[in-house]
């Protein structure tokens, strides 16, 4: 049985994660994966969780850390080389910037047969300066030379990568949405609303609005509450929102909440609910889906967002910046209404005309668990990825 080692740069709650646990629970009996896994950011939640539901038990790299760190990366590359020299995989597929760096690097010194990197996202824009930018760019573009195929996740982002950013030719880099276990968003669904309906004293006649994700300057959440006190202002309906997660923009945005005068809770006080509220990580984000009647992005820069494709199969309609990959997963004018990324008067009036427009928040949620539950199941995941593995190993299954 060929062997593949997958390199993850964390545990946080994800696309990546996911991604990788799927794969290598269900890859199985045609490919045996060994799951490595760096360490996450302290204000990031853990996902260990999704891995031991899998019944996975990945091997820990105790210096490899999402920030750059010469002295913690070196002891992370050596670490994987002698992973590598142990284990003896005839592939190595690496997940998002960290681990790609390190775990091709030390796959390529180890002469490894096969050498794959997964894009989940890209830092090529609005993450870092012009400078820094660029010497990431030089690094990818070096690193892909040296891999049998970049995959991208995303028709746009493979676009990206091939034709803006010239990391690798188009020919090298191998289009594989992303797959999740969506079914969960389709079960109990009443039940769970109640749930989250009760926990934050929803009202049957308050339309609840969430945002769901790390609380990180590429998110953009300022134009969230700054398309809110626009809304708050307009409308008559009852309205509540929800930023679901947490970051290192926590602080700063509770700051702007109480700049644009939006009164709000946190998840420490909830005894008396607010037109905002800070719920912090929830785990279970089928129940948070389930409750809320509308999801919102406001990403300055996305690959593939896992949180539209969770709200579209527990049938929510979507309002979103129109970047990176989202146009790929929505169907705009049906399942979400997206306006230009930084244009705070476009998103305030989507999020008003789906509020205001009589029955709209039904029609536009109603098509989106059939739309996503094709694309992005585990099932295809896994396929896709085999048949490409068993491509670039030679392998003939006819």
């Amino acid at each position: 049985m060929p062997k593949v080692l997958r390199i993850l740069n964390r545990l946080n709650i994800g696309g990546p994660t996911f991604n990788a646990g799927y794969l290598t629970k269900y890859l199985e009996p045609d490919y045996e994966t060994l799951l490595v896994a760096g360490q996450k950011d302290e204000a990031e939640a853990s996902s260990d969780f999704i891995i031991k539901d899998l019944g996975l038990k990945p091997v820990y790299i105790p210096d490899m850390y999402r920030a750059i760190n010469p002295l913690n990366d070196r002891k992370a590359y050596r670490h994987l080389r002698q992973l590598i020299r142990e284990y003896q995989p005839d592939i190595v597929h690496t997940h998002a910037a960290k681990a790609g760096a390190l775990g091709r690097l030390a796959a390529i010194h180890e002469n490894v047969p096969v050498v794959l990197h997964t894009f989940h996202g890209h830092v090529f824009h609005s993450y870092f300066n012009p400078i820094k930018t660029q010497v990431f760019l030089r690094i990818e573009r070096y690193l892909a030379k040296r891999s049998s195929r970049i995959i991208a996740i995303s028709r746009l982002q493979k676009q990206e990568l091939g034709e803006v950013f010239k990391v690798a030719p188009l020919d090298k880099i191998e289009q594989v949405p992303l797959g999740f276990n969506l079914a969960r968003f389709q079960e109990g669904i009443a039940e769970k609303r109640i749930t989250f309906r009760k926990k934050y004293q929803l009202a049957d006649d308050e339309i609840a609005i969430g945002i769901i994700g790390r609380l990180a300057p590429v998110k953009n959440h300022p134009l969230f509450l700054q398309a809110l006190k626009q809304v708050l202002g307009q409308t008559d309906k009852k309205v509540r929102a929800f930023i679901i997660g947490d970051g290192e923009e926590r602080e700063a945005l509770e700051t702007l909440a109480e700049e644009l005068s939006i009164p709000f809770a946190t998840e420490k006080d909830l005894s008396q609910p607010q037109p905002l509220t800070f719920t912090s990580w929830i785990r279970e984000i089928d129940v948070a889906n389930a409750g809320l009647d509308a999801v919102v992005l406001c990403s300055l820069n996305e690959g593939t967002p896992v949180s539209l494709i969770e709200a579209q199969a527990a049938n929510k309609p979507i309002i979103s910046t129109r970047v990176g990959g989202i146009e790929d997963v929505v169907k705009e004018g049906e399942t979400a209404l997206l306006s230009d990324s930084g244009d705070v008067n476009g998103f305030a009036q989507n999020l008003l005309q789906l509020i205001e427009t009589e029955g709209m928040l039904q029609q536009m949620g109603r098509d989106g668990a059939a739309y996503v539950m094709e694309r992005y199941s585990y099932q295809r995941l896994v396929s896709d990825m085999k048949e490409l593995y068993d491509r670039l190993l030679g392998i003939n299954n006819e």
